[in-house]
């Protein structure tokens, strides 16, 4: 079984540690990050930056330590006045928020709006069409021929299941992962779709004004089982700004859409880097049940989730003071060996798989978990259902950010 291959740590053992900083998008883009978080779980597993493009920060690495904050909402603020949940302040926290830069009680009234589109009967009734496009779409890759899995598969998967959730106008699908681009986007990034928080404001508000559109139909038609009418007709959530429109849109789009498409590109590429895993899934189907979230784990699509401390506290010795910006990095978390047995192999068949923190816990654990693990699951089905043999033909090209862990382009060959 491979490793994740690294730099040599040498490199890492000898940046003093106050001056290591893992906020650098760098070294998610370069797949580098390993290191870090390895020296910093054993030496200083809530470590403190003094200096970075976001400010000074505390990074929590330990899967145990992350839960701690997950759960301590009492100390710890998602609000988005206050920063929101991204290591860099949120410009528009003041103005506009969706339920994830909520505390209670006012997230939970917004989340249960949304919550019965991925009820398990919901799911249910979901399959068949998930299955039935999943099938197209691999049954018109090209054979023998490369092609980027990103864009043909991925992309279109998500992109696809998103325009059911939101029941949106199926010729202008694109424009749902366009939006999700957008509002990620690093500014930084090469060939950044947006270069400023004043244009992507501008293009979220154009996305506010579709959104609008929709919602201002759904609201007084009858009830529907999509999220704008869900939102539209709930007592929590009708009367919401038309900013916290935009912030709650941005948000069920890009959760709707990060983990699943990234987990399905690094997910293939996970089983074509290790052989012997793939022999393994092709000679036992039932190891899809741990495969998927396996390669979520292994994926970790989301980087990092921030709070802000609401009060001064203590966390592993160390002295947090309130306004402090607390970021749990998900990332190492999910490789942290002192919880998770060799988290550096790729084992489909991992015991208790599901303990991850892909998802995040809490109150904010992505309450579109279950769904995606449907769409992979599915996606995983169908590709041995017609016993597909994959090759990786070039170096995958990773995104730059620190939030998101995402693969851009990857190109795939059908043998």
């Amino acid at each position: 079984m491979s490793q994740v291959q690294i730099q040599p740590e040498i490199s890492v053992g000898d940046i003093p540690l106050d001056k290591i900083d893992v906020s650098d998008p760098g070294l998610y883009q370069n797949d580098s990050f390993y290191p870090y978080f390895k020296r910093l779980r054993r030496e200083e597993p809530v470590h403190y930056c003094a200096d970075s493009p976001y400010g000074p920060y505390w990074s929590v690495t330990r899967y145990d330590d992350i839960m701690k904050v997950e759960l301590d909402h009492a100390t710890y603020s998602s609000a988005a006045h206050l920063g929101g949940i991204a290591i860099r302040d949120n410009p528009n926290g003041k103005k506009m928020a969706s339920f994830i830069g909520m505390d209670q009680p006012n997230h939970t009234g917004q989340r249960k709006a949304v919550a019965p589109i991925v009820a398990p009967q919901n799911l249910r009734n979901m399959e068949a069409t998930i299955r039935q496009r999943t099938a197209d779409v691999l049954d018109e890759l090209p054979r023998n021929e490369t092609f980027d899995w990103v864009d043909k598969v991925s992309v279109e998967l998500t992109t696809m299941m998103l325009a059911t959730l939101f029941d949106f106008p199926w010729e202008d699908r694109h424009m749902l992962t366009y939006w999700s681009d957008v509002s990620t986007a690093d500014f930084d990034a090469p060939g950044a779709l947006v270069k400023s928080d004043e244009e992507r404001l501008d293009i979220l508000k154009e996305m506010g004004q579709y959104m609008g559109k929709l919602w201002e139909a759904r609201a007084v038609g009858d009830p529907g089982f999509d999220l704008i009418s869900m939102l539209a007709q709930n007592e929590a959530t009708k009367d919401m700004s038309r900013m916290d429109l935009i912030a709650n849109s941005t948000l069920l789009i890009v959760g709707g859409n990060d983990t699943t498409r990234n987990t399905m590109s690094g997910g293939l590429l996970a089983l074509c880097e290790n052989p012997d895993q793939f022999a393994a899934l092709r000679a036992d189907h039932g190891l899809i049940k741990t495969l998927v979230p396996e390669t979520i784990r292994y994926q970790s699509a989301i980087i990092h989730m921030r709070r802000t401390a609401l009060k001064d506290t203590e966390l592993c010795g160390k002295a947090i003071a309130k306004g402090d910006r607390v970021v749990m990095w998900y990332v190492s978390g999910n490789w942290d060996d002192e919880f998770i047995d060799d988290p550096m192999a790729f084992k489909i068949d991992r015991a208790k798989a599901r303990r991850h923190l892909a998802f995040g816990a809490g109150i904010h654990r992505c309450v579109g978990d279950r769904l995606a693990e449907q769409q992979l699951q599915i996606l995983w089905e169908e590709v041995l259902k017609r016993d597909m043999q994959f090759e990786i033909m070039g170096e995958p090209e990773r995104i730059y950010s620190n939030f998101i862990r995402g693969i851009k382009h990857m190109p795939v060959r059908i043998t």
